[in-house]
């Protein structure tokens, strides 16, 4: 089922209730291990169930000491300007980590994103000083009218597994004007932004503890100012003998310049040791255009930067660059060890010791793309059902896989428009159709007869859930099954239990924020008891379920909506007693991924057949278009479903761990006319 909602006021909500988690954090001890996910309580955050649900929240709880970690589970985390004010100690740093192959107990593997983009979800906020790592300067531009803040709060840090973009700087620790000793270590990280990618700003070295990158891929966006892949600059009075900051096994990638330092006006000195990476400038600009300034850059002198070389490629339209004094460009200090090469434009020189590539070096686009630490699915590849179809609910009649497809427009339409047609899956002949008039809906079979459950489209809206039964799908009857209360009934879905059967169904409640799952029961599918102590999501967007029963338990697949985004995908959750439940820590169980699903993988529908398990769900972009795919599991629906379960659960703990409300009835209500468009085939 797909609606589109405005969601404006939710990002204010969603900001205040980040707020008020940052405002009062649980202090952490040092040595405490504190966590972060999105499907936490928010409560301490000393375990994966009580976990903060922002990164800023640990933050804020870390104290002064040391030793303090923070792990942090795969998802996208929509913070920018993050801040602490615990530093590390020597021997103690403290550690922001994010558990990217899940072996930290977060239940999943994948990309652990903080994403710095625009509250109002508009895309990239290049702005100075908008990015993930908080640092203000007053008065840089009459805009700038925030007091002065210094990232110097992250002194001692280590951060490790973190994908970290949408702002003007991507790691980047800009101390502004704390000129103190800093030490910051970086590992396995990615780093996009506007103007850096990586770096640090302003700060005193330490030369027994030097700032460290390390096995990281730093990307700078822009051309045109002041970026770079990685900006680094300390300000030592005097060339210090030994690095003040290593890049180690890196990636820098940029149009401008690789690895910049110094700035205008600028006079300190800064050396930094590069080690078996790869320094990429992708414009190659020919000499009467506007070439690049160089692949490493002093911006104010020559002479305030020495940089050590070692093992490493470097690839751009000239090696060194000097933006302010250009004559001073040779004053640049270059150590040369190992094998140093470099793929340059034909008419520069290249300073002694480092070796010429004549020709492209066809594997330097290998490095290009972040690692993808790909989550761990029991699903194989998806493959394409139906176009132009949002519901479609698999079943087995008479040893054979079928179809039911929900037929409707995209918007209005006639009741002649909306009915459910049945066909076979391996040829598509078509076996039956019925409900005229209606839509989202599901099929179970039972004792050699369909049962299909399906709401009526009435004015606009969805109305109750009515039952259609057949022995051969042409011939139909049809009653009502339940009767909405002050609401509409979208999708529904039914299993069989061990004491009857179990019915979840949507509902718009006005009781409750957005989509919510209530459920009922039956001894005979024909006759329902709603079951008002056993709804599930009153607190968040749940949608489009989807239950079957195995081993004990009942298992729901359903919608969630990836509050703040518009982004949509389907969880799983579980319950013995229909009231208390608990969500995979493994979730989600589809998202959308590929350049054929947007942002939706919603509708899950299941089916057994021939030894292996359907999955089969929708795509889209909630808005315009929809399609249905399906992905298989190699194994009965009893081992899929138990297999989210392989570690324990986290129980259901309410609407701050999703964000704010969806949206009023009256938003949803006026939704309806742009749902997706409907097979009229």
């Amino acid at each position: 089922m797909w609606t589109a909602l405005p969601f404006g006021s939710l990002i204010l909500a969603a900001l205040a209730a980040t707020a008020l988690l940052v405002a009062a954090p649980a202090p952490a001890r040092a040595g405490t291990t504190l966590y972060v996910s999105k499907l936490g309580s928010g409560k301490g955050g000393r375990s994966w169930a009580d976990a903060f649900t922002t990164v800023q929240a640990a933050l804020s709880a870390v104290q002064e000491g040391g030793g303090c970690r923070i792990i942090v589970r795969p998802d996208v985390y929509f913070e920018a300007n993050l801040y602490t004010g615990a530093r590390g100690a020597a021997g103690a740093y403290n550690e922001l980590i994010g558990d990217t192959d899940g072996k930290l107990g977060g239940g999943t593997a994948g990309r652990v994103v903080i994403d710095s983009s625009d509250p109002d979800q508009k895309g990239l906020k290049s702005y100075d000083w908008w990015g993930p790592i908080r640092a203000t300067s007053k008065g840089w531009s009459p805009e700038h009218t925030e007091e002065t803040f210094s990232a110097i709060g992250w002194d001692r840090w280590r951060l490790k597994g973190l994908y970290v973009t949408g702002g003007d700087g991507g790691i980047f620790f800009d101390t502004t004007d704390h000129k103190e000793p800093f030490t910051v270590v970086v590992e396995d990280c990615v780093g996009i932004g506007r103007a850096f990618g990586g770096g640090c700003g302003g700060s005193l070295s330490r030369p027994d503890e030097p700032i460290t990158f390390r096995r990281c891929q730093f990307y700078a966006l822009d051309w045109w100012g002041d970026t770079a892949a990685a900006y680094i600059r300390i300000e030592n009075d005097a060339m210090p003998e030994r690095p003040d900051a290593l890049i180690e096994d890196c990636t820098l990638v940029s149009p401008q310049c690789a690895l910049k330092s110094s700035n205008y006006g600028f006079h300190t000195f800064s050396r930094i040791g590069v080690r078996r990476s790869r320094l990429i400038v992708l414009n190659f600009s020919q000499p009467v255009g506007t070439p690049s300034d160089g692949i490493i850059v002093s911006m104010q002198e020559g002479k305030l930067l020495h940089v050590e070389l070692e093992d490493s490629l470097l690839a751009g339209y000239k090696i060194f660059g000097c933006k302010v004094n250009p004559k001073t460009v040779g004053d640049i200090g270059c150590t040369i060890r190992g094998d140093v090469k470099a793929y340059v434009q034909y008419q520069q020189e290249l300073p002694k010791g480092i070796y010429r590539l004549a020709g492209w070096p066809e594997d330097l686009l290998d490095c290009l793309a972040p690692p993808r630490n790909p989550r761990v699915s029991p699903l194989g590849a998806p493959e394409m059902v139906r176009k132009e179809m949002c519901e479609m609910s698999p079943f087995v009649w008479k040893g054979r896989l079928c179809h039911m497809d929900c037929v409707r427009p995209a918007t209005g339409g006639t009741a002649a428009d909306y009915k459910l047609v049945f066909t076979d899956a391996a040829t598509d002949a078509k076996l039956g159709e019925c409900g005229q008039g209606y839509g989202l809906a599901s099929v179970i079979v039972h004792k050699s007869k369909a049962y299909v459950f399906a709401s009526r489209m009435e004015n606009g809206g969805w109305r109750d859930v009515t039952l259609f039964s057949s022995a051969d799908l042409v011939h139909w009857d049809k009653q009502l099954a339940l009767a909405g209360e002050n609401e509409e009934l979208f999708n529904s879905s039914v299993c069989k239990g061990p004491d009857g059967f179990v019915m979840t169904y949507e509902s718009n409640d006005p009781r409750w924020p957005a989509f919510t799952v209530k459920l009922a029961k039956s001894k005979d599918l024909v006759h329902w008891e709603k079951l008002p102590e056993a709804t599930f999501g009153t607190n968040r967007y749940t949608a489009c379920p989807c239950i079957r029963y195995s081993d004990g338990w009942y298992y729901v697949l359903y919608l969630e909506r990836r509050a703040p985004r518009w982004w949509f995908e389907t969880f799983i959750t579980r319950s013995r007693d229909l009231k208390h439940w608990e969500l995979s820590a493994a979730n989600p169980v589809l998202r959308p991924e590929g350049l054929d699903e947007s942002i939706n993988a919603s509708d899950p529908e299941l089916a057994e057949w021939r030894g292996k398990t359907y999955v089969y769900y929708c795509v889209g972009d909630q808005l315009s278009w929809a399609n249905v795919k399906r992905a298989a599991y190699p194994g009965k629906l009893a081992d899929f479903l138990k297999s989210w379960y392989q570690q324990p659960g986290i129980p259901d703990i309410g609407a701050i761990s999703y964000g704010a409300p969806q949206a009023t009835v009256k938003q949803k209500r006026s939704a309806v006319s742009v749902r997706v468009r409907a097979d009229r085939s």
